[in-house]
């Protein structure tokens, strides 16, 4: 099982002149201790979940351009982004952008977007579902085509591109992975078969939940002609630093027998670049013991 971190929050309590170097240390610790990739939320006002929407939020590919200029080996990306609040054109250069600086570690995760109110708060593009999961689709094929180095025009529903260039092309081979965030069973796992590398799903679902929404993957994979194996499996978990590890171990346990490859986890408290490290330590050693 792979380990990823998501950074929820930007808590710290000197105030925003102790977020750069705040992030940074926890991002050289993540790096350090062995986490796959890093991960911001795309999102302008704090999400209900974690905070109070005037908590501090960093817009999310500026925050990866820092991450990345501090770190070597982390893959980065957003968990997710709201595929609404940017043109395609312009999201295709943000996340080129980001894997040309970082030498080849962007990821694109990307999904239809649902907080309303941040959206309506800064006159962010927010229409009705149907048309955010349209624009998704084809967001996706206008990624597709402009890293595949194809500047025919695009004409869709929603876009029209009358030249996809995207110069310089991504460092990644073929391209950044695209991971598209959600669990809807009608529009969003059939994207996933379609279009992406890897998914993402909440790890609280109920196992049977999981497990429903993984075979009708396996389905919509199957009617695609793809390999269903060839789709990264990961799940956002949600764990206090303060609780014992051995909880997050069987969370992660759990995870692994229903074929998830990578745990990302969401710390409560990501101030402290030393309990970064050390959940990582307590659980590469209590998964190695079993």
């Amino acid at each position: 099982m792979q380990l990823g971190l998501q950074l929820p929050r930007f808590n710290w309590p000197e105030g925003p002149q102790a977020f750069a170097a705040g992030l940074a240390r926890v991002a050289r610790a993540a790096d350090d201790a062995g986490y796959r990739s890093l991960w911001v939320m795309d999102h302008l006002f704090q999400i209900p979940s974690v905070g109070k929407p005037e908590e501090p939020m960093l817009e999310s590919y500026s925050t990866l351009g820092f991450l990345a200029g501090i770190t070597h080996r982390v893959r980065l990306g957003t968990m997710v982004t709201a595929v609404t609040y940017r043109s395609p054109g312009l999201l295709v250069k943000d996340v080129t952008t980001l894997d040309v600086l970082s030498g080849g570690r962007a990821i694109l995760g990307i999904g239809a977007g649902w907080y309303e109110q941040e959206a309506r708060g800064l006159d962010l593009p927010f229409p009705p579902l149907k048309e955010r999961f349209e624009r998704l689709e084809e967001t996706l094929q206008i990624a597709q085509q402009m890293w595949r180095g194809d500047t025919t025009p695009f004409v869709g529903k929603h876009y029209r591109l009358e030249q996809p260039l995207n110069s310089p092309q991504v460092i990644s081979t073929p391209h950044p992975p695209i991971l598209i965030g959600g669990t809807g069973e009608k529009k969003t796992l059939p994207l996933v078969a379609r279009y992406a590398d890897a998914c993402n799903m909440f790890s609280r679902m109920p196992k049977a939940d999981m497990q429903r929404k993984l075979d009708l993957l396996r389905g919509y994979c199957q009617q695609e002609g793809r390999s269903y194996d060839s789709i990264e499996k990961t799940a956002l978990v949600a764990f206090d630093p303060a609780e014992p590890t051995s909880q997050l171990v069987d969370e992660i346990g759990r995870l692994s027998e229903l074929g998830f490859q990578t745990a990302i986890l969401s710390l409560r408290d990501i101030t402290r670049a030393d309990a970064v490290q050390a959940v990582a330590e307590s659980l590469q050693a209590q998964l190695a013991s079993r």
